[in-house]
């Protein structure tokens, strides 16, 4: 089976850019990651969109997602560019909409809009954007779609939801893709946010590194897919995994501790493949086996470059890429 391979690229937000000194060359590195993913051929390069820093907020750099994701769309020249994911909260989904047909301009036909409910309840308060509760924020995303959906295919797009609302929004251009630029619906809620992505999206995200988990997911989305009658192999099944060469107990320890707060390194081998290359490349070609078509991967320690080169060499040669 073929897959492909996207990278997340360093942004500050799991303290993944603490050991370079000044804000320049912190988003020098997150971009130097990039063009070195598009080099040794990875199909894409991925942003998170938070403000605040994990596991704990600090007071340290975090790159906004979205001016981030145009800069790297005139920084690169190959890859594909996605967001895992647009937190529907912080913006207008049609100002979404329209800034994501200009950024698929700005690249020539390479953006993603990944997009999703957000939950990170401490920065949704600290930027004063409220937090309404699960519910809401999934009817937010359920009318979000239609919008963005609507912005992107209507010459005068109306829309008239509870949340959102559009009277003639004219949106040129539209970027460039065709029939519009893809949407990615990233979450796994087995009721409302798989049977969105039956709906609406061209690609669905799920995280984890356990086979039996997207293995489940995948067969609730083809029931969603069914029940609306969508073509389940149109949407393309894609899953989020953390990966960190580690060959003792000892370089897993140091690796993580950026990111495990005050979780035990057991716990976090729990969602992260840490070990060699081929333990690395087996889990992944596990959750390949339960229906993912498509990895987007988080490498710890990326900001140094080899490990981007040695995943490419060392686990991505080892699968049939489209």
């Amino acid at each position: 089976m073929a897959t492909n391979f996207g990278l997340l690229v360093p942004q500050g937000w799991k303290m993944d850019l603490i050991n370079v000194k000044g804000a320049v060359e912190k988003y020098e590195t997150m971009t130097r990651v990039a063009q070195e993913a598009e080099r040794l051929g990875y199909d894409s390069v991925w942003l998170y969109d938070h403000f605040h820093t994990m596991p704990i907020p600090t007071v340290e750099a975090v790159f906004e997602c979205w001016t981030s994701t145009a800069a790297l769309a005139r920084d690169t020249h190959r890859v594909k560019i996605g967001q895992m994911v647009t937190c529907n909260g912080y913006r207008n989904p049609a100002l979404l909409a329209k800034m994501a047909s200009t950024v698929d301009v700005m690249s020539h036909g390479r953006l993603i809009l990944g997009i999703g409910a957000g939950w990170y309840e401490h920065e949704w308060l600290g930027y004063g954007f409220g937090f309404p509760n699960t519910r809401e924020r999934m009817r937010r995303l359920a009318e979000a779609v239609r919008v963005i959906r609507a912005m992107w295919e209507q010459d005068h797009a109306e829309y008239a939801g509870e949340y959102y609302q559009l009277k003639g929004a004219i949106n040129e251009p539209k970027g460039v893709q065709q029939p519009h630029i893809p949407l990615l619906i990233g979450g796994s809620g087995e009721q409302v946010t798989l049977k969105l992505v039956a709906k609406f999206a061209d690609a669905c995200n799920i995280g984890g590194i356990d086979p039996e988990i997207y293995r489940h997911k995948f067969d609730i989305l083809r029931q969603h897919c069914k029940a609306v009658g969508r073509n389940y192999d149109e949407i393309q099944r894609t899953a989020e995994v953390f990966v960190g060469f580690a060959e003792n107990d000892a370089e897993a320890e140091a690796l993580t501790k950026p990111l495990r707060g005050n979780a035990s390194l057991a716990d976090v081998r729990n969602n992260t493949l840490l070990g060699n290359a081929d333990f690395i490349r087996n889990g992944l070609k596990r959750i390949q086996e339960a229906g993912a078509q498509y990895f987007v991967i988080y490498l710890l320690d990326a900001y140094r470059m080899e490990p981007v080169q040695r995943f490419a060499e060392q686990v991505m040669a080892g699968f049939d890429q489209a």
